[in-house]
């Protein structure tokens, strides 16, 4: 070696390393709720959603039965006009449940869907997740490691140049 390394970039090394870890922590949450946020649209979509639509679906069947039965006793009675009213009601409730039911349809396409267009999402999403997890971490490791290597080949004293004007110790015992 002809002589010293100049190590002039420790520090940008270390201010790098620190900007990496802030780095990784800032995106771990990042990543955590992109899939936090798929999760909750799956159990949406498959549990609280679903149970609504059912809800609403008995609550309109019910519904129709009474507007049924009243048409029915409405029917047996001999007032012709009392009847259009029930029949109204009848066609309204049946209306309704058809919507509830395409609702529910709906439903399930989009569970579907989302199962087929976000799995392929997802998966670039868990690469990032493992590659800041392991390589990062390793990338972190490494630069903890050549810092200190650096540290502590600044600390070594540089090898004396030969002919430098003085005499070393060991060239003075030679002499003698």
């Amino acid at each position: 070696m002809a002589g010293q390394a100049q190590i002039t970039s420790v520090a940008a090394l270390e201010a790098f390393r620190a900007d990496l870890i802030v780095y990784l922590s800032q995106m771990q949450p990042v990543i955590d709720e992109v899939s936090s946020e798929i999760m909750r649209l799956k159990f949406w979509l498959q549990n609280e959603q679903r149970q609504v639509l059912e809800s609403q679906a008995r609550q309109r069947r019910r519904r129709l039965e009474e507007a049924q039965a009243e048409l029915f006793n409405a029917r047996l009675s001999t007032l012709q006009e009392s009847t259009i009213l029930q029949t109204m009601a009848v066609q309204k409730n049946q209306r309704a449940i058809q919507e509830t039911e395409r609702k529910l349809g709906r439903l399930e396409k989009w569970d579907r869907e989302l199962e087929n267009l976000a799995g392929p999402l997802l998966k670039p999403v868990d690469q990032l997740r493992g590659f800041l997890a392991t390589d990062m971490a390793k990338a972190v490791s490494y630069l903890n490691q050549a810092i200190a290597a650096l540290e502590a080949y600044q600390k070594v004293a540089p090898p004396a140049a030969p002919g430098a004007g003085g005499a070393s110790a060991g060239d003075a015992r030679t002499t003698t």
